[in-house]
């Protein structure tokens, strides 16, 4: 397996390395860096720090997402997911958090929010033409297969 160097900028003394949880994890574990706790109310959002910046190299992007534990257990997710991190994008890291509960959800300092996956980025060019291939599934979309299996 290669190894692919990202770039690491600690822009607050506690930022902390994103990690592997495991060593076949996907995704790498993201932390919060925020000096007061922070309390997302049910039902809204809140940008959180992660005190560090990335160096993607080009060609790549790395994707935002959310901690199945937190989404099952407390119903927070992140409104854009995934989110994207861009290859030219040299800011700090920030999460979008949102609170699907009922529950006021609190989070502090080292907590871990999302999950990161470095993920390759093919570019495209649109070509314009009159008309398109014919396909079996054809414009079908949105359901149209229906919910079973059977």
């Amino acid at each position: 397996m290669t190894m692919l160097t990202v770039k690491f900028l600690r822009l607050h003394p506690d930022a902390q390395l994103p990690k592997y949880a495991t060593a076949h994890a996907a995704g790498l574990d993201i932390c919060a860096c925020n000096d007061e706790d922070i309390v997302i109310a049910p039902h809204t959002v809140a940008l959180i720090p992660t005190g560090f910046a990335i160096e993607l190299p080009i060609g790549y992007e790395a994707q935002l997402r959310p901690r199945s534990g937190l989404a099952l257990q407390y119903a927070i997710s992140l409104p854009n997911t995934p989110g994207t991190i861009d290859a030219d994008y040299r800011g700090e890291v920030k999460i979008i958090l949102i609170n699907h509960g009922e529950e006021p959800f609190t989070v502090k300092k080292g907590d871990r929010i999302a999950q990161m996956v470095i993920a390759k980025v093919e570019r495209a060019h649109f070509l314009e033409v009159e008309s398109l291939s014919e396909t079996a599934r054809g414009a079908g979309g949105f359901g149209h297969t229906g919910l079973s299996l059977a």
